[in-house]
């Protein structure tokens, strides 16, 4: 790097020096040539700058390249990772002690909720199981009779329908009371409650309250949703242009909008087969480690790497920055070959001194690029703009 400096400023030295272009004439003596106003993307070398220039040209050529896709995404969770929970029966929220942020359990209780007609389901169970208790006895009392012909087949098939009926109804109402999440056991003794508990389904962190003691809730309210963020993964958005060269298994590298400095892993597990409004496509990353610094719908930047394909692709020495942009030089039509001209490309991957260009739409792959002397051509351009700006 430091010798390339000080060429560097030994060139724009000779430069300065000589810096109107001249033309050779017979008998070999330099006279100046004429200048073209206006043409600031051209530069015109001397015999002896092109010389100590050390011009180098040739074609932009095809190189295998390790190609990347880059987009933004979002940090996701899997649907059966976010819950939101509600009561199955309407009631009053009469305990609740949840707050965003604080971790639950799978199975812990989130809230109880208070309903009288608690009592009329339990009532109606233990006046069903009775029931079912004397449908059963005079089912077994009728069908012993109907072993001895002593009574007629249709009172058998009728105690055996009330049996059926009754079982089918306690088994209903036990269904219902168990949704609640209360036991026929608890309140076989006569003693019936009023009040159930909400129980969470996964583990994970509170992430939305939308209840208060004393509030009433119907069975289509949510009243928390949950989180479990042990399971996280990447959604991407790709352009459909970019999609053909995704497959399942890709890296995905990848940064957090809030921690740009560490880099993290994924890889490709599902692409969408739907282009979205805008003409993108999702792209669903696994992680290879999971991270319990990410948040859902953290914003990330990524980079797919695509794996090898024949690019445009140049020395990386022969594409310079100017102002901020990449940019290479090609020959120009001159009748000494010694003109040249500044065009904008922009720059890829690179890989092994080589890096992936993309010209512009209309340019002529036939036409020589300078592969060695670049920098020295952005020198002597931008000197000329200096002298032209100093007149």
């Amino acid at each position: 790097m430091k010798n390339l400096l000080i060429i560097l400023a030994l060139l724009a030295g000779l430069f300065a020096c000589d810096n109107t272009p001249t033309t050779e004439v017979e008998g070999g003596e330099a006279t100046s040539a004429p200048h073209e106003e206006g043409d600031e993307n051209r530069v015109e070398l001397t015999k002896a700058q092109y010389e100590t220039a050390g011009i180098a040209t040739g074609l932009v050529t095809e190189r295998s390249l390790s190609g990347t896709v880059v987009a933004n995404g979002v940090i996701d969770t899997p649907p059966q990772n976010l819950v939101s929970i509600s009561a199955p029966y309407g009631g009053f929220v009469r305990s609740t002690d949840l707050l965003q942020g604080k971790r639950v359990r799978k199975g812990q209780v989130v809230a109880t909720i208070e309903n009288p007609d608690l009592i009329k389901m339990q009532q109606d169970y233990l006046e069903t199981a009775s029931q079912l208790e004397y449908a059963e006895l005079e089912l077994a009392r009728q069908t012993e009779l109907s072993r001895e012909n002593v009574n007629a087949r249709k009172v058998l098939q009728q105690a055996t329908a009330d049996a059926k009926t009754q079982k089918a109804r306690l088994a209903g109402l036990k269904g219902r009371l168990q949704i609640a999440g209360i036991s026929p056991k608890s309140f076989a003794d006569g003693n019936l409650v009023t009040r159930f508990p909400v129980v969470s389904p996964i583990s994970g962190s509170v992430t939305v309250v939308n209840v208060n003691l004393g509030m009433y809730v119907n069975p289509t309210d949510v009243m928390f949703e949950i989180v479990d963020t042990e399971h996280l993964h990447v959604e991407i958005s790709v352009f459909e242009d970019d999609v053909p060269k995704i497959k399942i298994g890709q890296t995905i590298r990848f940064t957090l909008s809030n921690d740009p400095a560490k880099q993290h892993l994924a890889k490709v597990y599902l692409i969408n087969q739907k282009i979205n409004e805008d003409r993108t496509v999702r792209i669903h990353g696994h992680l290879d480690h999971d991270d319990h610094g990410m948040l859902p719908n953290n914003f990330v930047r990524a980079v797919i790497e695509t794996g090898a394909s024949p690019v445009p692709a140049l020395p990386e020495e022969a594409i310079v920055d100017f102002e901020g942009r990449p940019y290479i030089f090609v020959r120009a039509d001159s009748a000494d070959n010694r003109t040249f001209e500044m065009v904008e490309v922009a720059r890829g991957v690179t890989e092994n001194g080589y890096a992936q260009v993309t010209l512009p739409k209309d340019f002529d792959r036939s036409r020589e690029v300078v592969m060695k002397g670049a920098y020295a051509l952005l020198s002597k351009l931008k000197n000329s703009e200096e002298e032209g700006e100093g007149h």
